[in-house]
């Protein structure tokens, strides 16, 4: 059970910050090795996005190989990063891209493992602005 105290433990938090971050640099220089290992290696790792519902980590890494490589880089805003005890965590974020006016929202689920930080699940999505 978690209390209030397991909630954003200054340690966790950084440690979670640190691989979103890695994960967003690897997303926009298209550096497909990076984006693989931060994924969970499994059937249930669920990656619902903009325009593709992917299901296991072999559909993840197909969408990653074809996906094109141009237009990626994207400004963020509003990143909220919440852990709870010491093996899992939520980071939420909006995106804008140049050149549109969609406001993007990305939700990833973080999970520790023995070797390391890896998401479980991410959902993203589009929305006109308001």
């Amino acid at each position: 059970m978690i209390n209030h105290d397991d909630v954003n433990r200054p340690w966790v938090v950084a440690e979670v910050t640190a691989a979103f971050y890695r994960y967003e640099d690897a997303l926009v220089s298209n550096n497909i090795a990076v984006l693989d290992e931060l994924f969970w290696h499994d059937k249930n790792t669920v990656r619902l996005g903009a325009g593709e519902n992917l299901y296991g980590i072999d559909e993840i890494r197909a969408f990653r190989a074809t996906r094109p490589s141009a237009g990626l880089l994207r400004t963020l805003r509003h990143t909220v990063i919440t852990t709870f005890g010491e093996d899992y965590a939520v980071c939420s974020t909006e995106f804008t891209r140049e050149g549109t006016e969609r406001i993007g929202r990305q939700q990833q689920t973080w999970v520790r493992f023995p070797y390391g930080w890896r998401i479980v699940a991410a959902q993203v999505s589009l929305m006109s602005q308001a």
